[in-house]
């Protein structure tokens, strides 16, 4: 169905975290993902849209009664979904490849693309959101004294400069919001792979809430 050299991203579940012991009684704390079979929506081709893409679903939409599908899913979207023959899903998501060569729409692709892989990069679709934070929360400011009377204690300290250039520059860090953005963990190690419950486990954390949709590949720089 596919090139096993391509470099694919699988669409997942972050389900928690857990740990496991090795034989010496070893712990090594690991995220569990969920990788549901995904399905091809999309092709796109560098002929037609100008660059190679796949477009895959997950997480089924389940319904008792199929007439209230409808108020679960966009009209458009129904009829994304209608023309490539494929059961309406919560998540769609695009992954660029080299090439499309093999790949049809309604194929699935699951964790039988990670064999064999020692570590992956994870990207997280949002990350838990913090709110507006100052700058020793938000970039990890020492701050100032904390004595009494210093009048400088949580805050980010002077800005501006002096007639030459005369203004700010842009990117500096400052107070804003913090979190609920696209976050990628780089390079974790892959501990444990579950074919029948279609579950991976990695070492250390992963960004993102729990049920959060998370997108898996294998590691670039491994």
């Amino acid at each position: 169905m596919s090139n096993k050299t391509e470099r694919y991203r699988i669409i997942g579940k972050k389900l928690g975290m857990t740990h496991v012991f090795d034989e010496q009684g070893n712990m090594t704390p690991c995220t569990v993902i969920e990788l549901q079979p995904n399905q091809v929506v999309q092709v796109k081709t560098e002929e037609r849209d100008g660059y190679n893409a796949i477009q895959l679903a997950s997480d089924k939409i389940k319904v008792k009664r199929p007439e209230t599908l409808e108020k679960r899913v966009t009209k458009p979207r129904l009829g994304h979904f209608a023309k490539a023959s494929v059961e309406p899903h919560r998540k769609l998501m695009e992954t660029r490849v080299k090439s499309v060569e093999g790949i049809e729409v309604g194929s699935s692709m699951g964790l039988e693309l990670l064999e064999g892989v020692a570590k992956v990069d994870v990207t997280t679709e949002k990350t838990i959101g913090k709110g507006y934070q100052g700058v020793m929360k938000r970039f990890g400011f020492s701050g100032g004294p904390a004595s009494h009377g210093s009048g400088f204690h949580r805050h980010a300290g002077s800005t501006g400069m002096r007639s030459t250039p005369g203004r700010n520059f842009p990117g500096s860090k400052k107070a804003g919001q913090m979190g609920g953005k696209r976050s990628t963990v780089q390079s974790l190690k892959v501990v444990e792979i579950s074919k029948e419950d279609h579950l991976l486990l990695v070492k250390g954390a992963v960004p993102g809430p729990v049920g959060g949709a998370v997108m898996v590949a294998p590691a670039l720089k491994s």
